[in-house]
């Protein structure tokens, strides 16, 4: 269906509480309307002012999953900062003593080995110690030369192989490249002004449209696989193309974003992320867009349409609070 069916959602007053989400299968659910009049009453917040979602906010929710995490982080986020963990070993370890199951195909066997070699709970763990490494470099940096610094500093204080990437890393561009840093309502140049908060994305790693029908189908075992080391995952290659059908009429979704921000729950199960199920097209086959938070087991299981997961970091200013420190799921 063309995507000139969605729409954008009308605007909710401001003082309208949300409705309680229902329960749908190990997560909570709720109608894009409603998830609006949350965001307004706890996600808005401006210098501590609770703030309206603005038509142009709204028409970003629209898209979807991604619309969820845009209009907490600002349109286009960079996701140039994005970390994974894989088992090296155990990959390679499979792949010489294991076999293809019953009706599994050699493309089909590799590419779920390489699946069930990565482990989102700490690429997870790993986004976070980044961000909180870079959230220690930001404080009382007020300008990016003094924040570089710092950042290089707490690498190699912690040891940390990310210190020896180089001057054209997109680990050390992320922050100028992040527009709200540079708004005068944003950041204004100040990264003090900062804070690095995290995000998810699950895609599928056969994108390249020069490479084999299998690995478009069954995964590249090679694609998108983290950097010994430093976690970070090369996303310059990701084109939200999605899995190619394995059979006649299949399809398959191109890409799923989840929101985590900036919660200090420490416990990664207890953790909320919010996404959404498709573009809000109420007129249209695909209907309404729902909203959901799941907790991070649930999240981290993805779909079949989806063979990676990664956790990215990015910048909002301090005075958002599109990130508490407690996110309690399903309202209230």
């Amino acid at each position: 269906m063309d995507s000139d069916d969605r729409v954008t959602p009308p605007a909710e007053p401001l003082d309208r509480m949300p409705d309680p989400y229902r329960p749908s299968y190990g997560r909570a659910e709720t109608v894009v309307n409603n998830y609006i009049r949350k965001w307004q009453q706890v996600y808005s917040h401006r210098d501590g002012r609770k703030q309206q979602m603005t038509e142009e906010q709204r028409e970003w929710l629209s898209y979807g999953c991604v619309g969820v995490t845009w209009v907490n982080s600002g349109q286009y986020p960079t996701n140039r900062l994005a970390f994974a963990s894989f088992d090296e070993d155990r990959f390679k370890n499979e792949l010489k003593n294991g076999r293809p199951r019953s009706g599994e195909t050699r493309a089909e066997f590799e590419g779920r080995v390489a699946k069930e070699s990565f482990d989102e709970e700490k690429g997870f763990q790993r986004a976070r110690e980044v961000a909180s490494v870079m959230n220690r470099a930001l404080e009382n940096a007020h300008d990016e030369s003094a924040y570089l610094d710092n950042l290089k500093k707490e690498l190699a204080n912690g040891n940390d192989a990310l210190r020896n990437e180089d001057a054209r890393s997109p680990f050390y561009s992320a922050l100028r490249n992040t527009p709200s840093f540079k708004e005068r309502n944003g950041g204004n140049h100040d990264p003090s002004r900062m804070k690095a908060v995290i995000y998810s994305k699950h895609f599928w790693s056969g994108q390249d449209r020069s490479s084999s029908a299998d690995k478009r189908k069954y995964g590249d075992p090679d694609a998108f696989r983290p950097a010994p080391g430093t976690g970070l995952v090369d996303m310059s290659r990701d084109r939200n193309i999605p899995r190619s059908p394995t059979s006649p009429g299949e399809g398959f979704v191109n890409f799923d974003y989840g929101w985590f921000g900036a919660q200090t729950e420490a416990d990664a199960d207890k953790t909320v992320w919010t996404h959404g199920n498709h573009y809000h097209a109420p007129n249209g086959s695909l209907g309404a867009m729902h909203v959901y938070e799941s907790k991070f087991r649930n999240w981290s299981e993805g779909y079949s349409d989806f063979d990676r997961g990664a956790y990215v970091i990015t910048f909002i200013p301090k005075s958002w609070n599109t990130a508490p420190d407690k996110v309690k799921q399903g309202w209230p």
